[in-house]
């Protein structure tokens, strides 16, 4: 017998269900999906930094971007930023999307509520547009009012992302209050690894040339068509420690069908072993194509943000992997998770080319940094010596260099 609940999540019964029964049924799901564990665990300390302030004037280089002079965050994606299940502890918050929360463009309340690189922005600009205000549904029509500037969608491939982008435009273009040409952007963007998901069904079309042939087009996209805006690509996650995260339940058999050739081979399978150098080789192709300054010029730039690219599962002081940081169906990340995310991100935003952190495990929690005083712009450019002038004291090989020039004359 089939019953829904909330006329969202379908429950199938051999035996007809009183109405005391469903009643329960309907309190778990209330508990489960909305009642909001970040709402209940305490908040975070707070975040300030000692300069928190914009720019004089309205900045014309891409080099020169502080924090505050940011008035739009967007981002593009799949399913890790659509937030899919982030919130629920059980199976029936799977097909709720939590993008409220999720770690690149999450809005809800404030940073002390929950850590997103949205809520860290709107601690120097209370103004930004784009942060997503509420959950969705998967597979349910959304408007803007819902998902705010989060256009990821759940379950889309590389080849999906300039769709993202094309939606993207079009919205900046008409949205009220946004200056499509003067107002400084932020976009983050994290998509491949159901390229890596789906790759076994199709090695051609989700090869690494493929993979490399979208992204040059997407990001083509947005420099010839989105003016004063900055780029943050993700450089995605070794896939393969995911297989290592499982528990005992209906939830965890979703990998089974949602990334079906990472799960199923054999732990010492031809079929695995190619399915991990897939990935590195997508890892080395995306950072060959970004460091370089094929995507840069004054008022567009495209950085790759290398924090993600040899993070392993956190686990616990045993040995074993934390599931704190993992939802029901042991694949996609809960709020904690999404929290890391951003803190990592934050930090990459402001070090420069080379000296990126990048993170080793969740296991220790990610220390929030302020942009540095001597460079308290946004990293841009590829090449460490070729950014944002950094204050440096007139050294004493300066000073010989200069007697050296001047004996000569």
């Amino acid at each position: 017998m089939l019953h829904c609940v909330l006329f969202a999540v379908c429950i199938f019964t051999r035996y007809p269900v009183d109405a005391q029964t469903l009643n329960e049924v309907k309190d778990i799901f209330n508990q489960d999906v909305f009642g909001a564990d970040f709402l209940q665990h305490r908040l975070h300390p707070p975040f300030t930094c000692s300069d928190m302030s914009p720019s004089p004037t309205v900045p014309t280089s891409v080099e020169f971007v502080k924090a505050a002079d940011v008035k739009v965050i967007a981002a593009l994606g799949d399913s890790l930023t659509t937030a899919i299940g982030a919130n629920g502890s059980t199976i029936l918050s799977i097909p709720f999307e939590f993008r409220q929360v999720s770690w690149s463009i999450g809005g809800y309340g404030t940073y002390q509520n929950v850590i997103t690189l949205a809520n860290i922005f709107k601690l120097f600009n209370p103004k930004l547009l784009g942060p997503s205000p509420v959950m969705t549904f998967h597979g349910r029509p959304t408007t803007v009012n819902e998902t705010g500037f989060n256009f990821a969608v759940t379950g889309h491939n590389t080849l999906n992302v300039s769709d993202q982008i094309r939606h993207m435009i079009d919205t900046f273009k008409s949205y009220p209050g946004l200056n499509f040409q003067k107002d400084w952007k932020v976009v983050t963007m994290l998509i491949g690894m159901n390229d890596i998901c789906d790759y076994c069904k199709d090695k051609t079309l989700f090869s690494p040339d493929n993979f490399i042939h979208s992204m040059t087009e997407a990001l083509d996209m947005m420099m010839n068509e989105i003016p004063r805006t900055i780029v943050n690509v993700v450089q995605i996650l070794p896939m393969k420690p995911l297989r290592e995260v499982q528990r005992p339940s209906l939830g965890c058999q979703l990998q089974k069908s949602f990334c079906s050739c990472l799960v199923r081979p054999e732990e010492n399978s031809t079929e695995l072993k190619e399915l991990v150098e897939i990935n590195y080789e997508f890892q080395r192709r995306l950072e060959k194509l970004l460091h370089s300054d094929r995507f840069f010029k004054k008022d567009f730039a495209v950085v790759l943000q290398p924090y993600l690219e040899n993070s392993k599962p956190p686990r616990l002081p045993d040995g074993s992997i934390d599931l704190s940081f993992f939802t029901a169906d042991c694949f996609h990340f809960t709020v904690k998770g999404h929290e890391e995310l951003a803190k990592g991100l934050w930090n990459n935003m402001f070090q420069p080319v080379g000296e990126k952190d990048k993170i080793k495990t969740f296991s220790d929690p990610v220390k929030l940094i302020c942009p540095p005083k001597e460079h308290p712009y946004i990293y841009t450019r590829p090449r460490v010596d070729s950014s944002a002038p950094t204050l440096r004291p007139f050294s004493v090989l300066t000073l010989i260099s200069l007697l050296a020039v001047f004996h000569e004359l």
